[in-house]
């Protein structure tokens, strides 16, 4: 990616303290490039400010973690993990269910745009010299980059709460309401988010045992065998062997699985989509990409950087007519539909006339 006169890229590590207050703060930064002179490091460590200069170094390095965080939530947490892993899912439940099928109801209001809206995306936003190379640091290499996550992707793992897990944010423990333990408490998106699964999951729980009361019912329905076995075999070809998709044999199994895709095209969704201008529409505080690397004291630019580092960390961020740009499309991607349908807003109730206890479940 350095490659380009106007990108410039580090691999970047960031340690976070946990504090007193159960936040998260920020303690060193480190920045890698490849290694091109066995005598000169290929690495550095910033750290929090002490005086002007490294104030200024600091908030250069900051900048390119945002800038990687930047690139990585867009092409991996929002497209790959919202959009295109939901594909093979959508399109089998067209082909496979029927339009009065229980499953097919269930998931609907939670599938409808996606494919026209990653048809769009396919037009504009990722696709060659299009927005994302634009603007973003990974440049042509975007989709690669998502295709390598798309290899350590696991549908098991999608879960809220073995997501949390994953990550080791939180642990397991059946004592809590939602069973896993937060090892950070200021976290807002985990705890909000627990509530919407929970709720998700309690809803799907009652709607599943309504309609498959035991597992001969699973088994003895080839249309929600036939689909679910096309969205692994088909539409997740390159990892249908993988021994980490879930069974569908039991109601818990239909449950863990449905729960799951409602959480990620409803919450998870929600969760990284609509908040993108609020936490990038101001570019500078989170760039799509750098034109400079932070200068070392043997640098040319290195005193340029002293003299004027304000200037310098401006001239760092992109264009103003690309910021300007960047800033539209984050904010058009972050607005609601006029006829958006929220969890726990349900416009076609109708087509559960005569199951009050769905009806019931839903409310």
């Amino acid at each position: 990616m350095n490659a380009h006169p106007d990108r410039k890229a580090y691999a970047t590590r960031t340690i976070f303290f946990l504090t007193q207050m159960g936040t998260l703060k920020p303690i060193a930064i480190e920045l890698s490039l490849p290694s091109t002179n066995p005598f000169k490091p290929s690495k550095q460590v910033i750290t929090p400010p002490v005086d002007a200069t490294t104030c200024w170094q600091w908030q250069l390095a900051k900048a390119h973690v945002c800038s990687n965080d930047s690139g990585a939530h867009e092409l991996i947490q929002h497209w790959l993990r919202t959009h295109a892993c939901m594909e093979p899912f959508i399109i089998a439940a067209r082909r496979h269910l029927s339009a009065m099928h229980p499953i097919l109801k269930l998931l609907h209001p939670h599938m409808r745009y996606t494919m026209d809206i990653n048809a769009r995306a396919r037009e504009l936003l990722i696709s060659a010299g299009g927005i994302i190379e634009s603007l973003f640091s990974t440049k042509e290499c975007s989709m690669e980059i998502t295709s390598f996550a798309y290899k350590n992707w696991r549908f098991d793992m999608e879960s809220l709460p073995a997501d949390l897990i994953r990550r080791g944010v939180a642990e397991q423990d059946p004592t809590e309401p939602h069973g896993i333990k937060l090892l950070i408490e200021d976290y807002p998106y985990a705890n909000d988010g627990l509530l919407i699964w929970s709720a998700i999951e309690r809803l799907v729980k009652d709607y599943v045992n309504y309609y498959y009361p035991d597992s001969n019912s699973i088994r003895s329905d080839p249309e929600l065998n036939t689909w679910y076995y096309e969205s692994i075999n088909v539409g997740h070809a390159d990892l249908r062997h993988e021994s980490w998709w879930p069974n569908l044999s039991t109601p818990k199994d239909l449950v863990s699985i449905l729960t799951t895709l409602i959480w990620i095209s409803s919450a998870e969704h929600a969760a990284l989509n609509f908040g993108q201008y609020h936490y990038g529409g101001y570019v500078p505080v989170r760039p799509s990409y750098m034109r400079r690397l932070i200068p070392n004291e043997d640098d040319p630019e290195y005193q340029n950087f002293i003299s004027d580092p304000e200037g310098y960390f401006v001239s760092s961020l992109p264009s103003l007519r690309e910021m300007a740009f960047l800033m539209s499309i984050l904010e058009i991607l972050s607005t609601h539909s006029g006829d958006e349908e929220y969890l726990g807003d349900r416009k076609e109730l109708s087509t559960w006339r005569g199951s009050p206890e769905i009806i019931e479940a839903f409310y």
